[in-house]
């Protein structure tokens, strides 16, 4: 399935609009992930483990969108976007949508 953030997609022909998918995920990291977390924040640096739970989180909300879309029958989802909220304290969510769509060549 095709995933673009364009509101086209280059030789193809949008057919059919379906509506709006989404995805979501809320991810949490581990206690000891936390305090090395803490510990870099303070020394200062790149913070590899919510690297990691934010990508995670990411992946899994576009499966879920793409799961959703494939239940409406599209081939594609245009005009993806992203959104990103804390929940809590080494906690976010991911939110991904974008519209399914059928398209030809």
């Amino acid at each position: 399935m095709l995933i673009t953030n364009t509101e086209t997609i280059a030789d193809r022909k949008i057919v059919q609009t379906l509506g709006l998918v989404r995805g979501s995920s809320i991810r949490a990291k581990h206690i000891g992930s936390d305090i090395v977390s803490g510990l870099r924040q303070l020394v200062g640096g790149e913070m590899k483990e919510y690297g990691k739970m934010v990508n995670e989180a990411r992946n899994l909300a576009i499966e879920a969108m793409l799961e959703e879309a494939r239940m409406l029958g599209a081939d594609a989802v245009v005009n993806v976007r992203f959104s990103t909220s804390s929940i809590m304290q080494g906690a976010a969510e991911v939110l991904v949508f974008g519209t399914a769509v059928k398209t030809s060549q």
